[in-house]
């Protein structure tokens, strides 16, 4: 599994005379998470330029930062799945746009399961669409009361595979269980390309 890197503080040095500055960006930071209901979207690129320009700031550092502000989620600490249990079958799948995506089995562990999607493509078809657009990153959705986290994923010729972690553990039974995989990409791709994938367990 990935792991992130503890992080490290990259200088000794800092200006105290900057910390009152520095607390009312975290309020802010807060206000702003709670006025969104913790999905802020990304602002206009005409906002984010005009913003940079009147402030003095580099516009790419601007655009970088509101879209660090945009994926909070993905700095919460995963769980790492610890005790293996049990498999637990799905055998869901179902083929759309040229492309063949599986669910076979949930791993069960103490503390987490582990959901792995598979998608495979015919890379003989002179039909077949272009393959990128089955690659690339994937967020998975089980519920609620579910955290997820993609932590392993990558694609080879005609095949690819992908890892979420969720935690607290799935259930045993399944059944009743709805699971969405959504890409992660530049809106217009997501909308064109590659689309929300639904696997409902009977």
């Amino acid at each position: 599994m990935l792991k992130r890197m503890p992080f490290e503080r990259p200088t000794d040095h800092y200006d105290e005379k900057l910390l009152p500055i520095d607390e009312q960006l975290c309020a802010l930071l807060k206000q702003r998470k709670a006025l969104s209901g913790g999905n802020p979207g990304y602002p206009p690129i005409e906002y984010v330029e005009r913003w940079a320009t009147d402030n003095g700031l580099q516009e790419e550092f601007v655009k970088v930062l509101f879209g660090t502000l945009m994926n909070e989620d993905i700095f919460k600490p995963v769980v790492e799945p610890e005790g293996f249990r049990a498999y637990i079958p799905v055998l869901q799948s179902f083929e759309q746009d040229g492309f063949f995506y599986t669910l076979n089995a949930v791993r069960q562990y103490n503390n987490a399961s582990i959901v792995t999607l598979a998608i495979d493509w015919d890379t003989m078809s002179d039909d077949m669409p272009n393959h990128m657009s089955a690659r690339g990153l994937y967020e998975l959705n089980a519920g609620e009361d579910y955290e997820c986290r993609m932590t392993e994923g990558g694609s080879s010729s005609g095949h690819g595979s992908y890892n979420f972690v969720v935690w607290p553990p799935l259930p045993d039974d399944l059944a009743g269980m709805t699971f969405v995989f959504t890409p992660i990409g530049r809106p217009r791709e997501c909308d064109t390309e590659r689309k929300r994938l639904v696997f409902d367990v009977k």
